[in-house]
């Protein structure tokens, strides 16, 4: 099997397991509280992470940060997985995962604004229109199918989702800048995150479990190990194995889209009309920013 292809699957995998998140979210928080969730899944996560360290035979890489470098894991770690997904859980929480999960997707937009405090970078005139498509995107899917009498949508909801991509786009600009190998990275960064998470547990004392939340524990679990460990690897050896990343990146885009197979068949949420079209309009607001012009 070829490179190609193989990159191909890994990212096919990526997408699959990301489409099926937004499901196994609402059917874990459906029996825990947020916060005992994400000690687990961050748990989960790190020790998936670590294993891959060691099968890797990268573990020397870990002794080797300097207390700058551990330092910056610790905002990392802060800002994803800490802040970033109790923001988007309690969007989950609020709204239906038809909602919350495009909501989040406005990041590459964010994106590319917060890239001029941070890195300097000038703002090209076709962001501010792919900005104002996302965001009519982001009015849409909001609107839960009343189009034109919106006021019935959780408010709060909608910000905690959409606030949680700027917390992405900035943990993406400052991974980024991070040349440290990504699986070291990773395990640092969820290894700060759930020292962060247990803090959180013993401030709030909201650790209780019920002995009957099998199906939240084991959903937790699951969004440890395919949206917060392995599935980024997968994504990476998808990139590393292409031959150009752009047919490979164009593939994200079908999770969303995949993702409300699940929430209407297993989730039973009726699909509203304006989840696809906002859908629709948020992915052409990324595809403009991201298009090269011709002839680059």
């Amino acid at each position: 099997m070829n490179t190609t292809r193989k990159s191909y699957i890994y990212a096919l995998l990526a997408v699959f397991f990301w489409s099926t998140v937004p499901t196994v979210f609402k059917i874990s928080l459906g029996e825990l509280d947020i916060l005992p969730m994400l000690a687990i899944a961050t748990g989960t996560s790190a020790c998936i992470l670590l294993a891959v360290i060691i099968f890797e035979k990268k573990t020397p890489l870990l002794f080797r940060n300097s207390p700058a470098q551990l330092l910056q894991s610790a905002l990392l770690g802060l800002v994803n997985p800490f802040v970033y997904y109790i923001l988007l859980l309690n969007g989950y929480k609020l709204l239906p995962a038809q909602i919350a999960q495009p909501l989040n997707q406005i990041w590459p937009i964010i994106l590319v604004f917060l890239s001029v405090p941070i890195l300097g970078q000038k703002i090209k005139s076709r962001s501010f229109a792919a900005l104002f498509i996302s965001f009519i995107g982001v009015y849409v899917i909001s609107s839960q199918g009343h189009l034109f009498s919106p006021g019935k949508t959780n408010l709060n909801g909608v910000l905690f989702a959409t606030g949680s991509s700027v917390f992405w786009a900035l943990y993406f600009i400052l991974n980024v800048k991070d040349k440290r190998d990504e699986s070291v990275k990773l395990f640092l960064n969820f290894l700060f995150g759930y020292l962060y998470i247990i803090a959180a547990l013993l401030i709030t004392r909201k650790w209780q479990i019920s002995e009957f939340a099998v199906k939240g524990i084991l959903a937790a679990a699951y969004v440890g190990v395919f949206e917060m460990g392995i599935t980024f690897l997968f994504w990476l050896k998808a990139l590393q194995m292409a031959e150009t990343t752009d047919k490979v990146s164009n593939l994200v885009y079908l999770a969303p889209f995949l993702s409300l197979v699940f929430v209407h068949f297993i989730l039973h949420e009726p699909v509203y009309y304006t989840t696809p079209i906002g859908l629709v309009l948020i992915i052409s607001g990324i595809w403009l920013q991201n298009r090269k012009p011709s002839g680059a």
